[in-house]
């Protein structure tokens, strides 16, 4: 196993907190459950820039995304203003892709200031060594995905898409995008203890690279689990259902739900 690529230090100055959130699947499953969750979403940007040092956002952000040259996929306008004005203000946003907005080139890097990467990274945050990503197609298993997901990542098949015209492009996207989560919605209420395929590749990547937190997103359950003593992974479940998120205080990552909280 290679060494994960690492991000700079983070100083976390004292009151203030890294967030982390993923899976809004913004989109779905319809236009006005969509839009209220967006503007959920903005409320919790709103409250956490209150304290926050940085902000994660670890992809499935939206349904689906492809960006023409021209054109992206309508609607999120809430979204992408909250974020440019956070950016604008000097407040650091991190977007990783996901495997519904894998099609995401350099429209939010160029308009709102915010980095785009596509592959986890490990970074040292306040006083703990982090692994953040999406944490689609890693660990074992899952071998048709895989596959696809190398296909969908190949020039070859962003610049056929981009040869359709829009409305048809996302059109057809959409559908199937919302299809398949339905398709797999039931095993995303299933834990699956030590066969969770994430939780295999934490164990595997603390081996030979330990980390205290790896935070991912994509299994669409909020988990919090013990990798080994002193380490953990923390799933950030997802917005449709949980509007669960973590928060680091510089001590400790904990889950919270926004607007749900006990």
């Amino acid at each position: 196993m290679t060494r994960p690529p690492q991000l700079p230090d983070l100083a976390l100055p004292a009151g203030r907190r890294v967030y982390f959130a993923s899976d809004f699947h913004l989109g779905a499953p319809d236009a006005a459950r969509s839009l209220e969750r967006e503007r959920r979403i903005v409320r919790w940007l709103d409250a956490a820039a209150q304290d926050a040092a940085a902000i994660y956002l670890l992809g499935d952000i939206f349904d689906f995304w492809f960006e023409y040259r021209h054109a992206i996929p309508r609607g999120f306008i809430r979204l992408q203003g909250k974020l440019a004005e956070l950016t604008d203000a000097g407040l650091p946003v991190t977007f990783f892709t996901g495997n519904h907005d894998m099609w995401m080139f350099d429209y939010f890097t160029k308009e709102l200031n915010i980095p785009v990467l596509r592959h986890p990274v490990s970074q040292r945050i306040g006083g703990h060594q982090f692994h953040i990503g999406h944490g689609d197609g890693l660990g074992p298993g899952d071998h048709t995905y895989k596959v696809l997901k190398r296909v969908f990542a190949s020039p070859v098949a962003q610049w056929l898409f981009a040869r359709l015209h829009p409305n048809l492009g996302i059109g057809i996207a959409n559908r199937w995008s919302r299809h398949s989560r339905l398709q797999n919605g039931a095993a995303d209420e299933q834990y699956f203890g030590d066969d969770e395929w994430l939780l295999t590749y934490c164990r595997e990547v603390q081996q030979q690279f330990p980390h205290e937190y790896y935070v991912f997103g994509h299994r669409h359950l909020p988990l919090d689990v013990e990798v080994e003593v002193g380490s953990r992974y923390i799933n950030l479940g997802e917005w449709v259902n949980y509007c669960s998120y973590g928060v680091y205080d510089g001590n400790q990552l904990e889950l919270r739900h926004f607007e749900q909280e006990k």
